[in-house]
């Protein structure tokens, strides 16, 4: 156990902001799973895209007015990919929630530190250490047992329908590459400029397909459709600090901690159920999250924080 001793050595103020910050983001999505599960399907996945959207849009420009901060950035091309990205990851993820259990649905999301990890090294030259290298691959088997695969199977895996499976997967491959921008922009860009950019072109991709689609939505959705919007835009705050602070493979192995949250918040609010397989992907899980704070970050170039 000889990972869990530098958690005990004076930790960098920078590098353990990026610690709360991407917990912190966890735990938001997290509980936005909730919010978008709690709709049950009743309103469109475009139409929860674009009021996530708008709450997000309108608060980020309130932030940059805030901060006396240009909205509009420098790297354009980048931010509006990053945008784009984003947001058709944002629906993946939205559908798989609806189709899948919470639990299942966030696991399979969270394969994406896998694709975050190759995806920097490609792109950005990050190298891919071994103690993160080791998070990362204990972490994809902790959210493997958590699903608890039936690999046989052939409707899906654990009886999950194949489609919701796809959509979950290609939501974890268009997050990685968001995030990879997200690291690329964050060497230049403001935070809150790339979270602005994200509902920015969230808006104009989603209204299109709420034609004859849309539908008012009716006393608690209301609560609902807020919750998404208020902790997605908390959730993008915090991962972008924290990605700004770590490098993206260090970072996305962290964030395994929402599976932690979304097993229990599926027990607490969805009767699903938690086997000793599931427990034992949910420990892996935990000590992927420690070997990856444990591992000393490489030294980088800071930016000015968000305070």
């Amino acid at each position: 156990m000889s990972f869990i001793k530098p958690l005990w050595r004076k930790v960098n103020s920078e590098e353990s902001k990026g610690y709360r910050a991407l917990l912190a983001s966890a735990f938001a999505f997290s509980l936005m799973t909730v919010c978008v599960k709690q709709l049950k399907g009743q309103i469109p996945i475009a139409e929860i895209v674009l009021a996530r959207a708008v709450i997000s849009l309108l608060i980020t420009r309130i932030m940059l007015k805030q901060y006396k901060v240009s909205p509009w950035g420098h790297s354009k091309s980048l931010l509006i990919i990053r945008g784009l990205l984003g947001t058709a990851a944002l629906f993946c993820v939205f559908k798989a929630i609806e189709e899948l259990p919470l639990s299942s649905a966030t696991v399979i999301q969270y394969t994406y530190p896998t694709f975050t990890a190759i995806a920097a090294w490609l792109f950005l030259g990050e190298n891919i250490r071994r103690r993160i290298g080791i998070a990362v691959i204990l972490g994809w088997i902790g959210v493997t047992m958590v699903v608890n695969p039936n690999w046989m199977g052939v409707e899906g895996i654990n009886g999950l329908p194949l489609r919701g499976i796809f959509i979950g997967l290609t939501g974890a491959l268009l997050t990685a590459l968001a995030y990879v921008c997200v690291r690329k922009l964050s060497q230049k860009e403001h935070p809150l400029v790339i979270v602005y950019y994200f509902p920015l072109m969230s808006i104009p991709v989603s209204l299109p397909f709420l034609w004859g689609n849309a539908v008012w939505p009716a006393g608690i959705e209301w609560v609902w459709l807020l919750g998404v919007g208020g902790l997605t835009q908390l959730g993008q705050i915090w991962i972008t600090e924290g990605l700004r602070l770590l490098p993206v493979a260090h970072a996305s192995s962290i964030s395994y901690a929402q599976v932690l949250y979304a097993t229990l918040w599926g027990t607490l609010f969805f009767s699903e159920n938690i086997n000793i397989i599931n427990l034992i992907g949910a420990i892996l899980v935990f000590l992927a999250t420690l070997i990856s704070i444990s591992s000393r970050r490489q030294s980088q170039t800071k930016l000015p924080i968000l305070n």
